[in-house]
């Protein structure tokens, strides 16, 4: 007798700081339906607990496993740079274009990141990247409106259900949640589907120092429903602001200090 199972769900675990369904949001739904998650239901806590009393020390004293854990301590940027050929280029202030150092490539830096200028005892950061001139532009503070935007767009989503929802498919949006960095709080979205596959994701408020090439996971409730990679990116709430500022024009009190002509 034939009988159909349905899709498999992959559900986050019980311990959400060791949550992987961020790295397993490509799953198939076939080798899904062929794996178990024996901790799935235990905190790291729990399971250091059940060692100890099994005497399983060597257990407790191992290290976590932290960054990159494949290139060892190493300096990241040598590390590239050991495999990549140098690619030099301007730091450029993203409010008025001003050239503010050099460095030796684009491609060390990811948005988000601290930029360090030499002679500047201020924190600067990576807000942008023209890879075709190698310029990476920069902000003078950690918050800084260019670093922030509230709408992307993925390539094809991969759903680990092989399909999109139905409320996606009947609606063509779809409320929901993501991340695009482990471990970051869910920021809820709302999703739009293109014809192609891929979606629109607008933010209910905008997130900091979303990146292309990262990966757009979605969430509903408990469920990782699969992700796709970020493409495209909405204006930053720093570029908004100029053109707000230029549509708006010069304030009164501004007009009535120009001297009329003579």
């Amino acid at each position: 007798c034939c009988f159909y199972i349905s899709s498999v769900k992959l559900l986050q675990g019980a311990d959400l700081f060791k949550d992987q369904t961020f790295f397993l949001s490509q799953i198939s739904q076939d080798a899904l339906r062929k794996t178990i998650f024996p901790l799935g239901d235990l905190t790291k806590n729990f399971v250091k607990k059940i060692a100890a009393e099994h005497g399983l020390h060597h257990v407790l004293k191992k290290k976590e496993s932290m960054g990159v854990c494949f290139i060892g301590e190493r300096n990241f940027e040598n590390f590239l740079l050991e495999y990549l050929e140098p690619q030099p280029g301007n730091f450029v202030s993203v409010e008025d274009k001003k050239v503010m150092g050099t460095h030796k490539g684009w491609f060390l830096y990811t948005i988000g990141q601290r930029a360090r200028l030499a002679g500047l005892k201020d924190a600067w950061f990576v807000v942008d990247k023209d890879v075709s001139t190698g310029d990476v532009f920069v902000a003078p503070s950690t918050d800084h409106p260019a670093l922030y935007r509230d709408l992307l767009r993925t390539n094809r989503v991969h759903w680990i259900a092989e399909e999109p929802p139905v409320e996606l498919i009947r609606d063509k949006m779809m409320e929901c949640h993501f991340r695009f960095r482990h471990q970051m709080a869910l920021v809820p979205c709302v999703l739009t589907l293109n014809q192609d596959g891929s979606v629109w994701v607008t933010l209910v408020k905008p997130a900091r120092a979303i990146t292309p090439g990262q990966f757009a996971v979605f969430y509903k409730g408990d469920e990782c429903l699969g992700s796709g990679k970020i493409l495209r990116m909405g204006p930053s709430v720093y570029t908004m602001q100029q053109g707000k500022n230029r549509e708006e024009g010069p304030k009164k009190e501004e007009i009535d200090k120009i001297e009329p002509a003579t």
